[in-house]
């Protein structure tokens, strides 16, 4: 495939059928930033530093952040804790019977996305189940916080039966789309016939209800079965999902093999191109369009080699300058935080990348906009050595 930015417009019949939910925001960054052509590398420019705070450390694998109303931060780390920070500053591990999780590889307590329409109570994860020490699949679950905000119980089970193996490729990231709906991005499991197989849910973006309601609109409903859930597949690992603000454009993020991380639009209908068949043969394109010719091609791509794109989040509020609504992507083995400022159609105008968090971190896997458009950062590195980071927003250096 090509390495390149697409420009196409899609069809209406593959637009998604969900309007924009703005996040809360407004606030965060001085920042220096270089333009970056065509290609994942780039060189960063001199200018400002930035206002970089830590307002947690000492944490292992967090995976995902999310916000109550009230302004307390949520925390999911990966082995399996919870963690609220309140807007006052206090830290307190979160009571929760996690002792079924399956923690191996990439798979644990990961994606996680407070309720939107209560103040401090429910709150949804994405994790990875065992039974008698043996892998069995990932779960979303929904969770209510005690009174009190020192324990959470299990409410739900919202959706089962997304395929896990050892781990690799498990997924899994969650927020709300408009309606009332979770949007769920999957990864394929190391599974080649995963992706474009309409009655599994691995490498594909998914829609279910906030109780737990199957969806009646989405694309292939009439086949049955978990085919109903299904909104675009032929993923990879998608480790990214974000609402465009103003739009109702669902944008993904997604890993690649040794070259092609993706950034998409998910399309309901969309099939993204990735068939790693027969076994898991992990040297075809990451979008195959000899074999799927109309399969969808990315907005961006890294082209080779890759630099392991993570979370993403669009960037809110006019402290940001010209990056009011770009989109910012984690990086793993980049190691930093990539930034794309998009036309109203999705096209890629200008990449830059954030000087001041560009290899100064290690390894970033999400980043979240908080209240006051504050863009919230996770490290990624282990050893009880990691780190939320908060940076205020700043127009960057032109």
């Amino acid at each position: 495939m090509s390495h390149h930015t697409d420009h196409r417009r899609m069809p209406r019949s593959l637009r998604a059928g969900v309007t924009a939910a703005a996040v809360a925001g407004t606030a965060a960054v001085t920042m220096a930033c270089s333009a970056v052509s065509g290609s994942a590398s780039g060189s960063a420019q001199a200018a400002a530093a930035p206002a970089v705070q830590t307002v947690m450390s000492g944490l292992d694998h967090p995976w995902d952040v999310s916000f109550f109303k009230n302004g307390d931060m949520l925390t999911t780390q990966r082995p399996g804790v919870l963690t609220l920070r309140t807007r006052a500053g206090s830290v307190r591990t979160i009571k929760a019977p996690l002792g079924d999780l399956y923690v191996h590889s990439e798979g644990g307590l990961e994606g996680l996305v407070v309720d939107p329409t209560t103040v401090h109570r429910y709150f949804y994860t994405c994790q990875t189940y065992q039974r008698g020490g043996k892998a069995v699949d990932a779960r979303v679950i929904r969770w209510a916080m005690s009174n009190d905000g020192k324990s959470a119980n299990r409410q739900k089970t919202i959706l089962s039966g997304l395929p896990v193996t050892s781990g690799r490729h498990s997924g899994c990231r969650l927020r709300f789309v408009p309606g009332y709906w979770l949007a769920v991005g999957t990864g394929d499991a190391a599974t080649g016939t995963n992706p474009q197989n309409l009655y599994s849910l691995g490498g594909k973006t998914l829609r279910v209800g906030a109780n737990g309601q199957i969806p009646t609109n989405t694309p292939f409903h009439s086949k049955g079965g978990n085919a109903r859930y299904v909104t675009s597949y032929g993923h990879r690992n998608m480790q990214g999902l974000a609402m465009r603000p103003g739009t109702s454009q669902l944008w993904t993020q997604e890993q690649g093999t040794t070259r092609d991380d993706e950034t998409n639009i998910a399309y309901n209908g969309g099939n993204y191109g990735y068939d790693p068949v027969p076994g898991y043969n992990e040297s075809v394109p990451m979008t195959d369009l000899k074999k799927f010719p109309k399969a969808i091609r990315a907005q961006w791509s890294s082209g080779s080699s890759t630099v392991a794109t993570c979370g993403i989040t669009f960037l809110q509020g006019a402290a940001w300058g010209r990056w009011n609504g770009a989109l910012a992507i984690a990086e793993l083995k980049g190691q930093g935080v990539r930034v794309l400022t998009l036309n109203k159609a999705g096209k890629v105008l200008r990449q830059e990348l954030m000087p001041e968090l560009n290899k100064t971190f290690g390894r970033i896997r999400t980043v979240q906009t908080g209240p006051g458009g504050a863009l919230y950062v996770t490290t990624d590195n282990g050893n009880k050595s990691d780190k939320v980071l908060r940076v205020t927003p700043h127009a960057p250096a032109s």
